[in-house]
């Protein structure tokens, strides 16, 4: 599904692609500096003390989560400033994308990078040794695990569409729920092995997410209906 859309609303648009790969690069800074932070925390403390590893692991995942929110406010800054470049330089003074598209594609290279490095986490782990479930624990770690990326790409794209509107409109609330999903997400990873306990709560929060973003993109229950019918 990740790739359909990058394939069919990216792909074809240059200007498209270069916002997602600033969007991915943002994300990947984002990375960066809270694994460098998280890093130092681990060697600065006691390793054998596993309540405090386990505290420091849940701090740097919260952290890297507002880490990321705050490079999608600047990334949000820097592309405001691109629009205004982009119409000083139209022949007919208007932007050849809207921020609403920026908030998208953003949104999508957001998430494919992080879907990346889910991908490639997981597929270190599959090179072994040894196989999963093999001492009774769930067999499902490969497939809820592509799950679990595939609804964060979802959500990275969605929750890109809500905090540029909200930073377009100055709707700080709606900032502040797109930083509780991200989160609520992330946090509900901890109930793994439970995996029911990461992926339920993932896939509604997706849905209230992408049902809020259509409304605010401009979308109807009518124009739904024309589309799933075919008609123009």
């Amino acid at each position: 599904p990740a790739l359909g859309l990058f394939l069919f609303t990216i792909a074809r648009d240059p200007l498209r692609i270069i916002i997602l790969i600033a969007g991915a690069f943002f994300w990947l800074v984002s990375l960066l500096l809270s694994s460098l932070i998280w890093f130092i925390a681990v060697k600065a403390s006691d390793p054998r003390d596993e309540p405090l590893q386990k505290g420091l692991l849940i701090f740097g995942v919260m952290f890297s989560v507002l880490l990321q929110e705050a490079f999608r406010f600047l990334y949000y800054k820097l592309l405001r400033k691109a629009i205004e470049g982009l119409v000083a330089l139209s022949e007919d003074g208007c932007s050849p994308i809207s921020i609403q598209q920026m908030a998208y594609v953003a949104g999508v290279g957001f998430g494919l990078m992080s879907g990346a490095f889910s991908m490639i986490n997981l597929l270190a782990d599959a090179l072994g040794p040894g196989t999963v479930g093999i001492h009774g624990d769930s067999q499902l770690y490969f497939l809820t695990s592509a799950f679990m990326t595939m609804v964060l790409i979802f959500l990275h794209t969605f929750w890109g569409i809500l905090f540029f509107h909200g930073c377009e409109h100055r709707c700080w609330w709606e900032i502040t729920a797109v930083i509780i999903m991200h989160l609520t997400v992330s946090g509900s990873t901890f109930c793994n092995p439970l995996y029911m306990g990461s992926l339920v709560p993932s896939y509604l929060l997706m849905a209230t997410a992408a049902t809020w973003a259509y409304l605010l993109s401009g979308g109807s229950a009518q124009n739904l209906r024309r589309f799933l019918l075919c008609k123009s």
